[in-house]
């Protein structure tokens, strides 16, 4: 009997930046544990649109902002995880789901990156939780909170 290998779930930036954002009293905890869970496990995955969004809002829209160097050392150790580089063709497929499902590029191409990882989850609080798009099933790991950003 074959056992199924384990499956890959991606994070959207929003998990990665309410993770590091100590003013997010209820979402922090959540993002966390979701985190510690997939490092423990080895099953996370994201891409580098993730990356440089978490570097922004981190370094620029944290209160007070984070320290350049500590979210430098962030990303970089999120090179251990399964990581995919955006291309030109991972930008066309994503403006055809944009069209397709009528929702943001961004969220499409973040889509696209899960799809690539050959991740069957997105964690993200962006998209219709429970939906299926491309495959890829949208969880939303803040629902029971009652809040969205």
């Amino acid at each position: 009997m074959s056992q199924t290998p384990p499956e890959l779930v991606f994070i959207d930036s929003n998990i990665l930046v309410y993770a590091h954002d100590a003013s997010e009293k209820e979402k922090q905890p959540i993002a966390k544990d979701l985190l510690a869970e997939l490092w423990e496990s080895e099953l996370g995955a994201l891409s580098t649109q993730v990356l440089q969004e978490f570097y922004v809002v981190a370094t620029s829209k944290f209160d007070p902002p984070m320290p350049r160097h500590q979210a430098r050392e962030i990303v970089n150790d999120y090179a251990e995880w399964e990581l995919v580089c955006i291309d030109v063709l991972m930008i066309v497929n994503a403006s055809q789901l944009e069209e397709r499902h009528q929702i943001s590029f961004w969220d499409a191409l973040i889509i696209e990156a899960a799809k690539r990882a050959g991740a069957t989850t997105l964690k993200t609080e962006d998209l219709a939780d429970g939906s299926k798009i491309n495959g890829v099933l949208i969880e939303n790991p803040f629902k029971s909170t009652g809040t969205r950003a």
